[in-house]
Order: structure tokens, then sequence, then C-alpha cells
């Protein structure tokens, strides 16, 4: 057995991926690698459930709204209320801020130098400033669209990292008609860079047709929320799971009882955990979620240009499922939208300005579980408290380590594809880092890592021996 071992930057956090060779010196595996832990579902422990929002914000300066509102959501279960309607709808117009932010980073800062400086492009210019130098209105662009997610959650949340907002029963605050008008001003232009960016990437496929091919496409179930008549939904609604086909696997699973259907297995070679689909074991049971598994598994979006897109998206697959990870990017920019056409029909709703965003109670459930749709995937937050609402236990199931599985058959793929011989070379080691970039991972929340892992990718011959290494970002 022969082993390599990739470094892998460019994604919130840091990883290794390993590749095994056998005596023929062909691949014969690749792992995707999280080496550190911190443990936030043990910390919780004896804290006030009132806390747990605040808390587990701070699992990641990236992903801190995803948690806030899943943590909202599992307090609610433990109040046993249903926010006022208003509060809904807060929640849901600060989600969507979250995903235009959060898709935007991942699109134009993050991925947007390989896809358009090109896999073989001088390292040391393949990253943001080296796109602003070739194409500087599309830099400009992801910045302002950014920027726009950040405004609409500092308008409700008073900051645009870690707002304490959202709590069990409610929100703390309405919009106000000034930061709504002022939004609603800007929301234009931020239809112009996303639909632009979308325009960009569907005209650009047919020159990634071998990455398509190669990064991670495979069939496998897909899992989301979806809501009524099987729309796209991202802050409620029933577990759907469909697989390659697009064949409903499974529909209309109560979030709240995901044990029944979703298993946690675990692996001595790193600290995510592998979910799976329990109906077909471990690891068979592998889907994906995400922005991919979202518009494989709804029926229709719900608004009219992300609609149109869709069509095309599904195009592409002769009307199953998407299957290549390379198009989470291609889902991505298709969400942008749907997330600013669901905007601005919340800009013109009274209810964001009321002031009945509360409902007030007790301890009523010793047990709740909070789900929504984060913008990399199905987030579950669920808690145990005493009749005094401390917290007993906490299990938390991030989006990464729902497509924990997925990456890794990913990175297979990739090697099989790519490695030539027994050393990395600069393009083997950008793709593999791109391979796992189309997932966006969120490392920091899947683990709670704390400080830096350099991504690295070593190569291991048949007999264990070390034949080559490189590490990128340490």
């Amino acid at each position: 057995m022969r082993e390599i071992k990739v470094p892998v930057t460019r994604i919130e956090g840091h990883g290794l991926i390993t590749v095994e060779l056998n005596r023929a010196g062909k691949v014969s595996r690749a792992r995707f690698h999280v080496t550190e832990g911190r443990g936030f579902e043990r910390f919780c422990r004896g804290r006030t459930l009132w806390e747990m929002p605040a808390i587990t914000a701070r699992t990641c300066g990236i992903c801190p709204v995803s948690h806030l509102l899943c943590s909202a959501k599992a307090g609610d279960a433990i109040l046993a209320v249903r926010p006022p309607r208003p509060a809904d709808k807060l929640r849901r117009l600060m989600n969507l801020g979250q995903f235009v932010q959060s898709h935007a980073l991942s699109f134009f800062h993050l991925s947007s130098p390989d896809l358009l400086l090109g896999w073989d492009s001088e390292p040391a210019t393949r990253n943001v400033f080296g796109l602003a130098a070739v194409n500087p209105q599309l830099a400009l662009d992801g910045i302002r669209l950014r920027a726009f997610g950040q405004e609409i959650i500092a308008a409700l949340g008073e900051q645009r990292v870690h707002p304490a907002w959202a709590v069990p029963g409610g929100v703390r605050s309405p919009l106000t008609p000034e930061a709504r008008d002022r939004l609603a001003a800007k929301l234009p232009e931020a239809m112009r860079i996303a639909t632009d960016a979308l325009a960009l990437y569907e005209k650009s496929i047919p020159a990634w047709a071998d990455e398509v091919r190669s990064f991670g496409d495979f069939p496998s179930l897909f899992l989301s929320l979806v809501g009524a008549n099987g729309a796209w939904e991202h802050h409620d609604g029933r577990i759907r799971i469909v697989d390659a086909e697009r064949t409903v696997v499974a529909d209309h699973l109560d979030p709240a009882r995901y044990l029944d259907y979703i298993g946690e297995a675990v692996e001595g070679w790193s600290y995510l955990k592998f979910p799976f689909y329990r109906e077909q074991g471990y690891p068979d049971g592998v889907y994906r979620v995400g922005p991919l598994a979202r518009l494989n598994c709804c029926d229709h979006i719900g608004t009219p240009l992300a609609d149109e897109a869709l069509a095309r998206f599904r195009a592409t697959a002769g009307g199953k499922a998407v299957t290549s990870s390379f198009h989470y990017h291609y889902a991505r920019l298709i969400e942008i939208v749907a997330a600013l056409e669901r905007i601005r029909i919340y800009f013109d709703d009274p209810d964001i300005l009321s002031a009945r965003v509360r409902a007030e109670a007790g301890i009523n459930e010793r047990e709740g579980v909070g789900v929504h749709e984060a913008p990399r995937g199905t987030l579950f937050h669920h808690y145990t408290v005493d009749e005094h609402g401390m917290i007993e236990r906490v299990n938390l199931i991030v989006s990464t380590g729902h497509n924990n599985l997925a990456m890794n058959r990913t990175m297979t793929q990739i090697a099989h594809r790519y490695l030539d011989g027994q050393k990395i070379t600069e393009g083997l080691l950008n793709r593999m880092e791109g391979g796992i970039r189309a997932y966006d991972p969120c490392l920091s929340c899947s683990v709670h890592a704390v400080g830096q892992m350099p991504l690295k990718v070593v190569l291991f011959g048949p007999d264990g021996e070390l034949l080559d290494e490189v590490v990128r970002g340490a």
C-alpha cells in the first residue's frame, strides 16, 4: 500500500487528504481527514437553554446565523411554543441573508479563482487578488453581493457576525422601516450580480466537462427539507430523500425523529462523524446535503427566475438528479437568485415590521430538536434539559458531517483521474482541493476545531512507505 497526503486550503478550516496506492501503483483509496476536535456537545452541558443560541453561534465565524436559528428552533420545541408569524418571517429573512453572504463567499472568493483562472494557473496568483487583477468587476461584485447579505443580518441582529437576536419562542426585535427601505434600494444591484454570475457559470460549463465528470460524479442519495407541495424550503418543512434517478426514497419524514433514519458512524482516522441513511446501512447509505441536494429534492422553488434556472439545471441531467458535486457551484448560484427573490417578497410584507415577535413560555418539554437548512446543508440541534432548563445532553449534526462520506468518495474519484505516477503534482493538488471546496465544507462547524490545521496531501506506497508529501496553508 502506498499513500499520498494532500493539504487543503481556501475552505473554512483546514484538512488533510491521504491517497493510498496498491502494488500496481494504482489508487486504492483516498481519505479526507479532520484531525482536531473540541467538543461543543460536551461543554454546553450545564448551561441554560436560553444561552444556547448565543453559545452555539460561536461555533463558527462564518455560520453563526445558521447555529443561532437552529438552536432557537430547538428551544421552541422545549418551550412547546410556535413563534408568532412575524418572528417566523424575520428568522427566514435572516437565514436568506445568510444564504446570500455565505454562497457569495464560497463562489466569488473561494472557488472563482480555480474556475475562472484555471486549475493549472500560477498558484501564487490563483486567489481572489489574482481574480481581481484579471476581472475586477467580478471580484467587486462578489464583495458587494456578500455585503448585501451581511447587511440584512446586521439590520436584524445589530451586527454582522454572532448576532444575539433569535431566542427560544421568537426573536428580540423586528426590522425597522428605515432599514427595510435602505436594503430594498440595494436589492436590484444584488439581483444583477447574482444573475450575471449565474449566466457566466452556465456559459462556462462546456469548458469544465472533465471536472464535472470527475469531481464527485456518482450515484448517491440526496437529503433536504422540502416545504408544502414539495417546494424548496430553508427553515421548516419535512425531510425528503431522493436517489440519483430523483425517485423519492423517503418523504414527509419528521425532522425531530431524525435518529430513526439517520445513523452516525465514527472512524479512527477523523474527528468528523459519518452520518448515513439507516435503511441502507454504513457506508452504503451515503447521501449528500446542501445546495445540490436541495435542488434535487424539491419539486419547484416557487419564484420565477429561480424556477427558470432550476429547469436549466435539471436539463443538464435529463431530468434526473444532478449527481456531479462540481455542480454544487451551479446550485449555489441558483439559490442566491432564489434567496433574493424571496427577500423581495418579505420586504413587501408588513409582518416584518410587527412588534409581536416572541412567545413567552417556560420549560414544557425535556427534549427538543431544531432543524433547518444552513447554506451548506441540513443542520440538526438536539437538546435534552432538566426541569429547570439546564442542558443535560447535546447532539449536533452539521452539513459538512452529512457530506463526509461523499467527500471521501470524491477524493478517491479525483485521485483515480488525475494521479499519474508517485508524485503530487500541482494539478492534482489543486483539483483535490477544488473537489473538497465544491462542498463548501466548514470544518470549524463540523468538528469544532481549535486553532489551525493545515491541509496536507500525503502519498503512501503499498507497504506504507512515504512517497511524497505536500503542505499548503501551514
